[in-house]
């Protein structure tokens, strides 16, 4: 009697997106900036403000937020109006403003004991751990969004880039300096990225006359 090789039966997994949103994540909006700005501020929170503003004013990737030195955004005694780093996705600089708020709530941080002797902006809280991982910044934005009623899931680390840029696209229009600003190398990257509608790249192309 043949014996007949049947196909082995595996069991069904769940889906690693299931009951999950997965997609861009929405960029904040200013009311939901200054919300969450207020609750730091109240709470007395320094890191975690300083950390906030500066992720909102660097548009910079979470590997590349975390990994900020001191020495990129101090000089002199002061705390720089610009600088740049150069990303480690593309390894091509880019170049950012720090504005007025976020460079006291820097400043306030910059005094804090914690920050006594640290090269890294945001050091981390064990000594083999120079600073804080993606994985903890990704903790603190899902922290930051749920304390002002949002859905964490809707929400990411790359909110916090995308919210600058989304409102200057908004304003403006002008695709080429949010393109600078991210540091992308290709249009269609940025285009993308702000989720951009073909009709909205249309509308732009029609009102330039060459």
């Amino acid at each position: 009697m043949s014996i007949v090789n049947l196909p082995a039966i595996r069991a069904c997994r769940p889906a690693w997106n299931k009951g999950r949103i997965v997609g861009q994540k929405r960029p904040l909006l200013p009311k939901h900036v200054w919300a969450i700005r207020v609750r730091l501020e109240i709470a007395d929170n320094v890191r975690d403000l300083a950390l906030f503003n500066l992720a909102i004013d660097s548009k910079l990737r979470g590997c590349d937020l975390v990994r900020l030195r001191v020495a990129d955004i101090y000089a002199a005694g002061q705390v720089k109006d610009r600088t740049s780093i150069v990303q480690s996705k593309t390894q091509r600089p880019v170049r950012f403003e720090i504005t007025e708020g976020t460079r006291r709530s820097l400043v306030a941080w910059l005094e804090d004991p914690m920050m006594t002797g640290s090269e890294y902006l945001w050091p981390g809280r064990f000594h083999e751990r120079l600073h804080i991982s993606t994985r903890q910044y990704a903790r603190l934005v899902r922290g930051w969004v749920s304390s002002i009623g949002l859905e964490p899931s809707s929400y990411g680390t790359h909110s916090m880039r995308r919210t600058k840029v989304a409102q200057i696209y908004r304003k403006t229009g002008n695709l080429r300096a949010v393109q600078l600003l991210l540091g992308h190398t290709k249009m269609d990257s940025t285009v993308r990225y702000l989720g951009v509608e073909l009709e909205d790249a249309l509308a732009i192309a029609e009102s330039i006359e060459i």
